[in-house]
């Protein structure tokens, strides 16, 4: 047992001044890996493992602080594997969430609709959403790509910065 003026050592820091929490974040990216390029920001900051959705076993994500749920945009909605998650996750209680994605068009609006389902599906399994976070991304999809596509070079390092002071924000405000 240790004295009170004695201070147990945790890798990473001192466990009297706080304890690290455990995050993971559950990515599916593959087109372009966009959303993989802002999960391994996010990843570094949090000291956060990246998992795809095939890789989750539902029950286990309840022993996380904090997870981040994220993916590319298609038709309006996270990627399907992610829902499907979700649909499977048992019934917490206050686990803290974030979601991320990227998409071709962005804004407050359309990031708060593309979020939606998947927000939703967290929101009725007990999970409380701390933030959201989307940036736009490289999309050659459809007739996009006779043209080369839309939003070449995104995320870009402005992006990439603006996910690093998001997460970063998290962190400080101790959301989790």
């Amino acid at each position: 047992m240790l004295k009170k003026s004695e201070k147990m050592e945790k890798p990473g820091g001192n466990f009297n001044d706080s304890m690290p929490m455990k995050s993971i974040l559950v990515l599916y990216s593959y087109h372009h890996h966009n959303t993989e390029k802002i999960a391994h920001v996010f990843a570094k900051v949090l000291d956060a493992e990246i998992k795809t959705p095939q890789q989750i076993k539902p029950e286990k994500l309840q022993e996380y602080d904090l997870v981040g749920f994220g993916s590319g945009i298609y038709s309006a909605k996270h990627h399907e594997s992610l829902l499907e998650l979700a649909d499977k996750l048992p019934q917490v209680n206050n686990k803290k969430a974030f979601l991320f994605s990227t998409s071709g068009i962005t804004g407050k609006s359309k990031s708060a609709k593309d979020h939606s389902m998947l927000r939703e599906k967290l929101l009725s399994k007990g999970y409380t959403i701390v933030d959201e976070f989307q940036c736009k991304g490289f999309n050659t999809n459809s007739f996009l790509k006779l043209f080369g596509g839309m939003n070449k070079g995104r995320p870009n390092v402005k992006d990439l910065k603006n996910a690093e002071e998001f997460v970063n924000k998290l962190k400080r405000t101790k959301v989790y």
